[in-house]
């Protein structure tokens, strides 16, 4: 290879020194030069620019399938390890439903045993109505709420309102197109129930609180705090088994239930007909005593003028 001679330096130097000093007004002119060009000749400028894009994209093509292939590659890896815990916890979650699955076929079981041998009455079919809790109208009934269901969609006096978590009250007012729903915090709710493990006898007696008490307790019941209370099925209104709430106070005061209910969020209502009409029977006899009563006084005012 042939080294530049000492003349050839010479002369590069002055053109070096020339293409620095007058590059950027080269650049400010080629950049003029090319934007007449493109006014007055787009035509030319849009086939060099197609020309331009025709030669760089296999270019870019080339260079991006490898990136492409790389992000491929981790996004399995990603759904491979998502893939594998989720598959851990969905074996564990599989475990626990088998277990309690033998749970639940050891208990029917032997509740079927049970009924065999006991003879049990099995119990009353169960149907219920949703409907959506719309005012709170105040009254006699200082903690009851409306609901938009009345009579024409099945629902009657006495009928239980539960929600999610438990036994919220009873239907105590029917129309044709609403309900009022007595609550168990009402200091008109009585509720016969079942205190915890020792399954010791009580009345639940709303007072118009958030937590409402237990009366009539036995002179041997040991209640601790967190013992559950559900109904008993005493009086035929509700069945047994109810969840109510769990002991949340015992003192000289008295025993105090907090409630499973959100009455805050209490938005929805199931009305629960257990075909339990033991405080309807009770609301006819009442009224059958009451219209004797009124008979048998018409009746002696009757003969006393007489006589």
């Amino acid at each position: 290879m042939n080294k530049p001679t000492g003349s050839e330096i010479r002369l590069a130097s002055p053109l070096k020194a020339w293409a620095s000093r007058f590059a950027l007004l080269l650049l400010v002119g080629a950049a003029f030069g090319l934007m007449l060009i493109g006014r007055t000749n787009s035509f030319l400028v849009e086939e060099t620019r197609t020309a331009v894009t025709d030669m760089v994209t296999p270019i870019l093509d080339a260079v991006s399938q490898p990136v492409d292939t790389l992000s491929g590659v981790i996004d399995q890896a990603e759904a491979l390890a998502n893939l594998q815990s989720e598959n851990v916890a969905l074996k564990e979650q599989n475990a626990r439903l088998l277990h309690w699955q033998a749970v639940a076929r050891r208990l029917e079981a032997e509740n079927a045993a049970l009924r065999n041998l006991s003879q049990m009455v099995p119990d009353p079919q169960m149907r219920f109505i949703t409907a959506r809790v719309v005012g709170d109208p105040g009254g006699a009934f200082v903690r009851s709420v409306l609901i938009n269901a009345g009579e024409r969609n099945g629902i009657a006096k006495g009928q239980a309102a539960t929600t999610g978590a438990g036994l919220a009250g009873r239907v105590a007012e029917v129309g044709l197109r609403s309900s009022r729903v007595l609550l168990v915090t009402d200091i008109n709710s009585r509720i016969p129930v079942v205190v915890g493990q020792g399954r010791d006898r009580a009345v639940l007696a709303g007072d118009n609180t958030d937590a409402p008490q237990l009366l009539y307790l036995g002179p041997t019941a040991k209640l601790r705090i967190g013992d559950q209370v559900t109904t008993s099925g005493h009086g035929g209104v509700f069945p047994p088994g109810l969840p109510i709430g769990v002991v949340s106070a015992v003192g000289d005061t008295g025993v105090r239930v907090e409630p499973f209910v959100d009455w805050a969020h209490m938005e929805f209502l199931r009305i629960v007909d257990f075909e339990m009409s033991g405080i309807l029977d009770f609301q006819s006899v009442e009224a059958a005593r009451a219209a004797s009563a009124e008979a048998e006084t018409a009746a002696a005012a009757a003969e006393g003028p007489g006589q």
